[in-house]
This record gives structure tokens, C-alpha cells and sequence, in this order.
């Protein structure tokens, strides 16, 4: 039987143990590990003055990783630099604050030769090996540079910018043409995957055949959009946790007979947090007849404090809070609350039960699992309401929540006013529907069919 081979730019051992409160992607890769004996190949998140290559193994809950150390530079430049300051915003559409430098290629490209100079030795003749995420696009290429030819799959769980866009970024052509030494790569929606095999067909003069098998560069590789769900079952028991019971309790007696309306997302500006906080503000704005009746929880783990354009959203937010809360705050009444700290999924899970409505709207997202999980927790007879962005991958699934434009702040505040009003038949259809679609569609699913498709592909 054929092992999968899982490569990404994180491995965290803690991570696979199915006890704890890691996401439903660990448990689904996992899973599919100890089904096939495999490894999960990627950095540890440490550093050491020289990188050396040594591999630390370890097995846990049936997996086995296989993590690397990085250098200080490599840090800087390919995980700081290229992948978080150069591809993660050009991914979500902000060429605003995308920033290129030569260095930040360099070490992009040097890392992704350290993560294949390490990981071919491992390899046995039959793997499959799947890739995933922005950090190593060009890592099939050189995986095949030196001799492997395995079928090799990439996952993108990020947005794939329109070719207008892709085109800011120097040497778009050779990032693209390296994307072509993997036999299938996989995408959050037909739309990004649209965007691929657009720039193919415009920039790169290839052709694309109706099951979307682009070929350019000499070369051929199947597109398909596979999107991304939760654990579906898994979220639903830690519902019913005795923490998230806990939890429930405790939000409950602090909401104090109010409506709460939640938000959980990492400290990002793909997420829209800034207009987020803009649109509820217009919302108490417009409807001085709820001040009192309910409040905005929203749970902003703070994340890559090192890079400037984090720092200056964290002070946004800080200065937007304050001035709501300073304009509509009560003696005991608080209408915003905004914690910069990170819960487990079973506290989430207790949390998105509590609350009335979900409050999803980022600017850009390739899937989001929030709001998977905010209809996975809820309880069937009483739902709350999940207010979704139509530009998170997640709306083209979830058509039954309240779409808005995460632009407009009248929007927001008029699909709050809905929420709020929304009588408990019409609550419980919605919730029925998506909730049907996230099981459906779930993290299992989601594997299942892309490692099917990747096996479907001619070896070389």
C-alpha cells in the first residue's frame, strides 16, 4: 500500500493527538497517516545558528512527523519575508502592502531546496506526496529536479489573485511554470481555480481542457477545486464537552439576557475586522432601540507580531474599539468586547452555542472554518444566525446565511438588524440547510477525494 507523504511549512507533534484542541485538518491528515503508514514532513518552528538537515522523528497516536529546524535568515526571509510579506497579501488581493525584495526570493527558493534535499531520502518509490500552501509552491519542482517521480499533489488553502493582480509580482512566470511539476493541484473554489487556469490561457499562451488540465511550459497539470471542511461530527461532541457546557454556562450568565453576536478570527487584515467593528458601530447607530439588548465578542488572537502591517492593525483596532465603546457604553453595559487571547475548540465550541448571531465577514478568505463551525454548534431547535462575506470561499457552500459585503458598512448593519429579528422558524431552516452541507462536505470528504483524485494521475 502506498504511504502519503504530507509536507507543509508547519508540523507541530502536539498537534496530532486527537485529544486535544488542534484544528479538524490535523485530525483528517492524521487519519490518513496511520492509514497508510505515512509521514508528516515540514518545519518545527525552531531555529538554530546553521541549518543542518537533521531530521527529528518522532510518533505520536499512530503518525509519524519528521520536522526540520531553519535558520534566523531562513526565517526572515522565506516565513517572514516571501510567504507573509510578498504572497500572503498578493493572495488576498492587497498589492497595497505587498512588499518584494530580492532577498525575500533568495530565501523562499533556498528554503524550498532544503525542505526537498531533506525529504527525498525518505521517499520510497510508491508515495504520494501532497503539499500544502503558499510556502511551497515551487517545492515539486525541486522534488523533480532531483529524480523523484512520484505523483506529487499541491492543496492551496489560500485565494489565487486574478492574473492583473498575479502579474504585480516579479517573476510571476517562473512561480507559475514551477506549479507545473506537480500532477494535481488542488483549489478552495472554481473561482480561484479559474484564476489559475486563466493566467495560464493569458499569460503563459497554454490551453485548458474541459476537465481543467492545463498545459503550458511544455508541461500538463490537472486543476480541480476540492473545498475544505471541518470535522464536522468531531466539532458537534466537543459541543457537547463538559467545557463547552462549562463554557456555555458561563457566557450565558454574562450575557445577562442580552443577544450576543460573536467573532473569532486571528488577528489579520484579510479578515476585515477594521470594517467589521465599522459596520456594528453603524448598526448602533441606526438602531438606538437595541443599546443595552446586545453586545459584539470578538476574539482576535494576535498573530506574526513581527511584521509592521500587524502591529498597525492591532492599533486600528484598539483606537475602533475604544471609540465605540467610549460613544454607546453604558454604566452596565459594555456593546463591544474585544479579547486579543485564543481558546480551545471545545471553549469555542461553547462560545458559538451561546451566541445569537456569527459574524463572518473577511475581505478575502480562500475557505473559513469559523463558519462552518459557528453552524456545527448550534443548537438545532433554538440556531442562531451565521452573517457570512460573499468573498469568503465558504459563501459559494453556505447560501443560506445572510451574505453581505464586507465593504459596506450599511450592509453589515442592516443583515445585524435582520439577524435580530429573525423568528425561530426561519432560524431553524437556514441552520438546517447549512448544517447539512457542513456535514456533507466535511474534512474527511475533503481528503478522501483529493488523495482519490491524485492517485487517479498517470505516474510519470
Amino acid at each position: 500500500m502506498s504511504r502519503l507523504i504530507v509536507v507543509s511549512n508547519r508540523v507541530s507533534p502536539p498537534a496530532i493527538d486527537s485529544t486535544g484542541s488542534q484544528g479538524g485538518l490535523a485530525v483528517a491528515l492524521a487519519a490518513a497517516l496511520r492509514q497508510s503508514r505515512g509521514i508528516w514532513f515540514g518545519w518545527s518552528g525552531e531555529q538554530v545558528a546553521e541549518f543542518t538537515g537533521k531530521l527529528d522523528f518522532r510518533r505520536a497516536q499512530g503518525v509519524t512527523t519528521a520536522t526540520i529546524d531553519l535558520e534566523p535568515r531562513d526565517v526572515d526571509e522565506y516565513y517572514n519575508g516571501f510567504a507573509n510579506r510578498t504572497l500572503w497579501p498578493l493572495f488576498h488581493y492587497r498589492i497595497d502592502i505587498t512588499e518584494y525584495d530580492r532577498q525575500f526570493d533568495s530565501g523562499y527558493a533556498r528554503v524550498n531546496r532544503r525542505f526537498a534535499d531533506t525529504l527525498c531520502p525518505m521517499l520510497e518509490t510508491d508515495d504520494i506526496i501532497w503539499v500544502h500552501d503558499y510556502h511551497l509552491i515551487p517545492l515539486a519542482r525541486e522534488l523533480r529536479a532531483r529524480g523523484v517521480r512520484n505523483r506529487i499533489g499541491f492543496f492551496l488553502h489560500t485565494p489565487w489573485p486574478p492574473v492583473r493582480l498575479l502579474a504585480t509580482l516579479p517573476h510571476h512566470e517562473a512561480l507559475v511554470e514551477s506549479m507545473f511539476a506537480y500532477d494535481l493541484i488542488g483549489f478552495q473554489t472554481e473561482e480561484w481555480m479559474s484564476a489559475f487556469t486563466d493566467y495560464c490561457l493569458r499569460e503563459a499562451g497554454g490551453r485548458v481542457e474541459p476537465d481543467g488540465t492545463a498545459h503550458a511550459y511544455g508541461q500538463c497539470v490537472k486543476a480541480a477545486a476540492f473545498p475544505i471542511g471541518i470535522d464536522a461530527e468531531a466539532f458537534q461532541k466537543a459541543a457537547r464537552s463538559n467545557e463547552a457546557r462549562a463554557m456555555a454556562r458561563r457566557m450565558r450568565a454574562s450575557i445577562a439576557g442580552r443577544h450576543m453576536i460573536i467573532g473569532v478570527d486571528r488577528l489579520d487584515y484579510s479578515k476585515g475586522l477594521e470594517e467589521r467593528f465599522t459596520g456594528y458601530e453603524r448598526f448602533l447607530a441606526d438602531n438606538p432601540d437595541l443599546l443595552n439588548r446586545v453586545f459584539l465578542l470578538q476574539i482576535a488572537p494576535p498573530s506574526r507580531n513581527t511584521i509592521g502591517t500587524y502591529r498597525e492593525i492591532r492599533e486600528k483596532l484598539d483606537q475602533l474599539s475604544g471609540r465605540i465603546n467610549g460613544a454607546h457604553a453604558d454604566v452596565d453595559w459594555v456593546p463591544l468586547r474585544y479579547v486579543n487571547r485564543g481558546y480551545s475548540r471545545r471553549d469555542l465550541a461553547g462560545i458559538y452555542r451561546s451566541a445569537r448571531i456569527g459574524l463572518v465577514t473577511p475581505m478575502r478568505d480562500g475557505m473559513n472554518l469559523v463558519a462552518k463551525e459557528y453552524v456545527a454548534a448550534q443548537d438545532p431547535k433554538d440556531p442562531g444566525v451565521l452573517i457570512l462575506s460573499r468573498f469568503a470561499g465558504a459563501a459559494r457552500q453556505m447560501k443560506d446565511a445572510l451574505l453581505v459585503n464586507p465593504y459596506s458598512s450599511e450592509e453589515i448593519a442592516d443583515a445585524l438588524r435582520q439577524a435580530m429579528a429573525m423568528e425561530r422558524a426561519e432560524r431553524v431552516r437556514r441552520n438546517s440547510a447549512l448544517l447539512d452541507g457542513v456535514m456533507r462536505d466535511d474534512v474527511t470528504s475533503w481528503r478522501e477525494s483529493f488523495v482519490a483524485a491524485l492517485k487517479a494521475v498517470p505516474q510519470r
